[in-house]
């Protein structure tokens, strides 16, 4: 018996150790992330908060005091009380790309959208800037693509969802981070309410052509084999959550609150209560998921697909005076993975010119 309890001991004192160490980690990393000014006042500050938690902890350990507990009580309360006090907001300094966030107005069939992104990129950070505001038929609604675009690892990219109309226009839409100018984007800052949530409305000219020609990244498109009401449905969706983020900013979150709310509401569409899927959290293998729910239009191996479905050469290689659009949906002879390739640097030309992609805290999104 006695050696059970002390089992049991070791377990729970284990179990708070790990706990502790944890607290004190994320709550370092939360003050590191929103203490302002040069980087070693930062250091100082969260140096400060760590050494005062653990001369706390191990006097706790040395001597029985009241005090203690109540000095560790009340950080505790002080540091839950200022997390909820960081609150999303609509006013600050943006970057240009992401300074408007898309709203729209439904009457009847038409859905006329504000703020439609239409800039023409020179670079991967400077572009001419243009605000459109645009209306759609719905009954005119044809298509819908997945576009996934890779930064860094396979199981990861960004998703963005294009429609295409009957006359020919397309608009996509990017859940992305709100940056402000400036500001550079961080996977781990983005646990820690650093970033407000965007969705932009653009033009696959702006905002697909951003991927692939200026930051080299592994761009591909899906077309999506959805019936006329799920594609308006989808549609809306996206109206309607970019009329509430105007209204209610809300933060951006790495796990929680970032572009695979665009898969999952993709999912649902497809199949109401569907089972979770690995897949849809991991959304650099969204397309064999797709293809096994029947939601993608093309029909082969997942090696094929992917081939298929590259655009990065296709956009590069655009011959001068054939639209964006139009160029990236031909099909070739040979469709070879863009892993890696450089980036284009004119909008209509075809000169490359190296880029970097290690540095992954660039991204807008993620």
């Amino acid at each position: 018996m006695q050696i059970v309890r002390h089992l049991v001991l070791i377990v729970l004192n284990t179990a708070i150790a790990i706990l502790a160490l944890l607290a004190l980690g994320w709550s370092s990393l939360a003050l590191w992330f929103h203490i302002e000014g040069a980087q070693y006042l930062r250091a100082t500050g969260v140096a400060a908060w760590m050494a005062c938690l653990i001369c706390l902890v191990v006097f706790i350990r040395i001597r029985r005091s009241w005090i203690p507990w109540t000095v560790l009580a009340l950080l505790a309360f002080g540091f839950v009380g200022w997390w909820f006090t960081l609150q999303p907001r609509l006013d600050r300094d943006w970057a240009p790309d992401v300074s408007r966030i898309v709203t729209g107005r439904v009457e009847g069939d038409k859905v006329t959208l504000d703020n439609v992104r239409d800039f023409e990129w020179r670079t991967q950070s400077d572009a001419i800037e243009r605000w459109r505001t645009e209306t759609y038929d719905l009954t005119e609604l044809t298509e819908t693509d997945l576009v996934l675009s890779y930064w860094g690892m396979d199981a990861i990219a960004h998703t963005l969802i294009s429609f295409g109309f009957a006359d020919g226009r397309r608009v996509v839409f990017s859940v992305e981070i709100r940056r402000e100018k400036g500001e550079e984007f961080s996977s781990l800052a983005g646990f820690f309410k650093s970033y407000e949530l965007s969705l932009i409305a653009a033009e696959e000219r702006d905002i697909i052509f951003l991927r692939t020609n200026m930051r080299g990244e592994d761009t591909y498109l899906y077309p999506l084999a959805l019936p006329k009401q799920t594609r308006i449905a989808l549609f809306l969706n996206y109206v309607q959550a970019g009329n509430l983020l105007a209204r209610e900013p809300a933060f951006y979150n790495t796990l929680t609150a970032n572009c695979t709310t665009v898969i999952f509401d993709l999912a649902k569409l497809i199949e109401p209560g569907i089972p979770m899927d690995w897949r849809i959290l991991l959304s650099g293998y969204l397309p064999s998921y797709l293809a096994e729910r029947g939601a993608l239009a093309w029909h082969m191996p997942d090696g094929s697909l992917r081939r298929r479905g590259a655009i990065s050469e296709k956009a590069k290689q655009r011959p001068i005076g054939v639209p964006y659009s139009e160029a990236i949906r031909r099909s070739s002879q040979a469709e070879p993975s863009t892993r890696g390739v450089q980036s284009s640097s004119e909008p209509t030309a075809d000169a490359q010119s190296p880029l970097d992609r290690s540095n992954t805290t660039s991204r807008d999104d993620r």
